[in-house]
């Protein structure tokens, strides 16, 4: 225990078990009730006796009853008496809010999912300027502050723009997918190979072989598949050809010699 803390203890409070478990009793049956688990300092003279709880369904579970005494008073009063989880309960895991909870995937026909205003993936078009047509970015920006009031009201942020390359990266249509890993060659090679306009055509393009599984997709340059327009088979992975028909010469008369 701290220097602080040794001071701000208070003995009566410290020492009040008895008064904490008759607290508890009142409101709580007493085979609901374990064994002492020790106290905890909340602030000056205010002490939080433990108990552990028997209820079925509360293991690990801890009854907290928060005594209190006022100054220069020997009596002390319940603050409160209440149910808490221990280091080792079971709880709920932690709330997480459901547009974040959302995934590729999960939106249904007729679903509609805002985006906020102040969505740092976005930013206006006015200020950051639209997708690049060309390899110069301020040009880009120049036109579209001429054009005001036409295209797009936001565009794509940087910060967007990075977790996209993450996103897509990190995927199926990235390097370290069971597919790319397997693949004979790279798509950076490959002839359907699409790529994208602005920064993110240095990494990514997308699949337009309407064979391949990521047909339609966006892929890294360093993802591939079996698809890869310069595949070719070996003599041993080539199909078998068919056997030549055999002409059958033997007519039914010579059969009735038999």
């Amino acid at each position: 225990m701290s220097t602080l803390a040794k001071k701000l203890t208070d003995a009566v409070t410290a020492a009040a078990v008895d008064d904490a478990r008759a607290a508890l009793l009142e409101d709580v049956p007493a085979e609901d009730v374990g064994d002492y688990l020790g106290h905890q300092l909340d602030g000056l003279r205010v002490v939080t006796h433990l108990f552990a709880c028997t209820r079925k369904g509360y293991v690990g579970w801890q009854w907290a009853v928060t005594l209190t005494r006022a100054s220069r008073q020997k009596r002390v009063t319940v603050v409160e008496v209440v149910l808490l989880p221990g280091p080792d309960a079971i709880v709920a895991p932690a709330w997480v809010p459901y547009r974040e909870r959302l995934k590729a995937g999960d939106l249904s026909p007729g679903d509609l999912l805002p985006v906020e205003d102040d969505d740092p993936r976005l930013v206006p078009t006015y200020s950051f300027g639209d997708d690049p047509l060309d390899a110069d970015a301020k040009a880009q920006i120049r036109t579209v502050a001429k054009d005001l009031g036409l295209g797009r009201v936001r565009t794509l942020s940087p910060e967007g723009r990075d977790l996209a390359a993450e996103r897509w990266h990190d995927g199926e249509g990235g390097p370290d997918s069971p597919l790319a890993k397997s693949a004979p060659d790279q798509c950076r090679t490959c002839g359907f190979l699409v790529r994208l306009a602005g920064p993110l055509s240095e990494m990514f393009g997308v699949c337009a072989n309407g064979d391949a599984n990521d047909d339609g997709r966006v892929v890294t340059f360093d993802h591939g598949c079996g698809a890869h327009s310069e595949v070719r088979l070996s003599k041993r992975q080539q199909p078998v050809p068919p056997a030549p028909p055999v002409v059958d010469t033997v007519t039914a008369d010579e059969l009735d010699l038999f």
